[in-house]
């Protein structure tokens, strides 16, 4: 088998963020702390994907999980880290990018009207 001449802390991130979902998770959350179900509402992927990602992204330190227990019910909230944080560049990047290159077909456009 061939060795890979990337770095590894490369190899490592694009998989992190390759992951189905992760990038709009992370995009989402740029706009600041969002309960659960705000994000399941913002975002077309299922409950139970969703709580996954958030706890990758959790254990990797790009996520904050707030539980909030002063009131009944709990809540929670999940914020980006500051290691989070930091890919707002790339995030916003990808963005402009897109609003360059990505072309739309129709049914492209029937899911975001």
């Amino acid at each position: 088998m061939k060795q890979s001449s990337l770095c590894p802390r490369f190899e490592k991130g694009m998989q992190l963020l390759g992951k189905r979902w992760t990038g709009l998770i992370l995009y989402q959350l740029l706009e600041g702390p969002q309960r659960f179900c705000e994000l399941e509402g913002a975002l077309p992927v299922s409950g139970r994907l969703l709580s996954e990602r958030l706890k990758d992204l959790e254990k990797e330190g790009l996520v904050h999980r707030q539980v909030y227990t002063d009131a009944a019910p709990v809540r929670v909230e999940y914020s980006l880290t500051p290691k989070g944080q930091a890919l707002e560049s790339v995030l916003k990047g990808i963005e402009s990018w897109s609003y360059q290159w990505v072309e739309l077909d129709a049914a492209d456009h029937d899911k975001n009207p």
